[in-house]
């Protein structure tokens, strides 16, 4: 056996959603998956310390309206409040989209219950050449305050700068896979260390959804 899924998609349908929802004609299928990986890429490159933990794009006829999900969105708006106009405008000009561009920011309450937050934080402490195990340990803690259920942590590479690569990792409490109701929440972030790119897993069980199969 041995084969994986991608928990996400395992579960779109009972407890995930598509994160882009639009009909296109055949011809302008490939365009529009393009326009999404271009404007996915330019927000999380430049707003890549306003802690995003994820963007979902919704096209109605002419209009394209793009939700963020950020726990920093003063870092997007900026002092003076124009911050997220001039992102619009360079979204527009730059992957010169033709419909109107319209950008939501939904504040995150608790960022320690998001998968991607914990693993870009877990990515800084290993990019200042912490402990992977303190990381670990401290994650772990993160998590368990924030009352999550059950989490598992892998990390890939040259850990604490060996000269063979390995994996580690630590799990604490309940992360079901395999139950299809489970709320999954998982994240893959990369680590860009002195001595190479380390990979970071991290799976997060919420809760049971009371939803049928």
């Amino acid at each position: 056996m041995g084969q994986k899924i991608h928990p996400s998609g395992f579960r779109i349908g009972i407890t995930e959603s598509h994160r882009s929802s639009w009909f296109s004609k055949m011809q302008e299928y490939p365009k529009i998956i393009e326009e999404d990986y271009k404007i996915r890429s330019y927000i999380d490159h430049t707003l890549e310390k306003a802690g995003i933990a994820k963007i979902n794009i919704n096209r109605k006829l002419d209009q394209t309206e793009i939700n963020i999900y950020t726990a920093r969105p003063g870092i997007i708006l900026g002092k003076s409040g124009t911050g997220i106009e001039i992102i619009r405008s360079n979204i527009t000009r730059n992957l010169k989209i033709s419909n109107k561009v319209r950008l939501n920011l939904i504040e995150i309450t608790e960022p320690d219950r998001e998968a991607k937050l914990l693993s870009q934080w877990i990515a800084q402490q290993l990019e200042k050449r912490v402990a992977f195990r303190r990381v670990l340990r401290q994650s772990i803690q993160k998590a368990q305050k924030a009352h999550i259920t059950g989490i598992k942590i892998q990390i890939s590479g040259r850990l604490n700068g060996a000269e063979i690569a390995r994996k580690e990792w630590a799990r604490e409490g309940r992360v079901p896979l395999q139950t299809l109701k489970a709320n999954i929440d998982y994240a893959y972030t990369k680590a860009h260390t002195i001595y190479g790119i380390l990979g970071i897993k991290i799976w997060l069980f919420k809760n049971i959804e009371n939803k049928t199969l």
